[in-house]
C-alpha cells in the first residue's frame, strides 16, 4: 500500500518562458521560488506547502493547440479567498474566464488558462460566496 502525506507539486509544459512567468506571477500573483541549475528553462512556484514547475517544452505532447476554456479538460485547481475579487482581478487583466458559480461540486469556480492553454480552476467553497 502506498501512504501519502500530501501533493508536492505539479508540472505544466509552456513554450515561451517570460509570457508564462508574467501570467503566474503577475496575473495569479504566484510568488516565484528558486530553482535548481537543471539544463532546460522553467519556473518554479510556491502555493501553500505546495510547487508547480513549469518546463519550457515548446514541442510537447500537452500543449492544448485549442485555446478553449473548458472545465472538463485536464486542469489544477487553487482554492482561492474570494471568488468576486479574483474574478473582477481576471476581467481586469484581460484573462478570458468561464464562470461556474453554482457548479454541482459544491465550488463556486473560475476556469482560466495560461498562454499556452494550460488550464486552471480557481475555486471557493459555494457557502463563502
Amino acid at each position: 500500500m502506498i501512504e501519502y502525506t500530501e501533493l508536492h507539486h505539479v508540472s505544466l509544459n509552456v513554450t515561451d518562458l517570460g509570457s508564462a512567468k508574467k501570467f503566474y506571477s503577475e496575473i495569479l500573483c504566484l510568488k516565484e521560488l528558486p530553482r535548481p541549475a537543471f539544463d532546460f528553462e522553467g519556473a518554479w512556484y510556491g502555493i501553500g506547502s505546495q510547487q508547480l514547475h513549469l518546463i519550457v517544452l515548446p514541442h510537447s505532447q500537452t500543449i492544448r493547440h485549442d485555446k478553449s476554456l473548458s472545465s472538463r479538460e485536464g486542469h489544477f485547481a487553487l482554492r482561492v479567498k474570494n471568488y468576486a475579487e479574483t474574478l473582477a482581478w481576471l476581467k481586469k487583466n484581460g484573462v478570458n474566464v468561464l464562470e461556474k458559480p453554482n457548479s454541482v461540486s459544491g465550488f463556486a469556480q473560475i476556469f482560466c488558462a495560461d498562454p499556452d492553454g494550460n488550464l486552471i480552476e480557481l475555486n471557493v467553497d459555494q457557502s463563502e460566496l
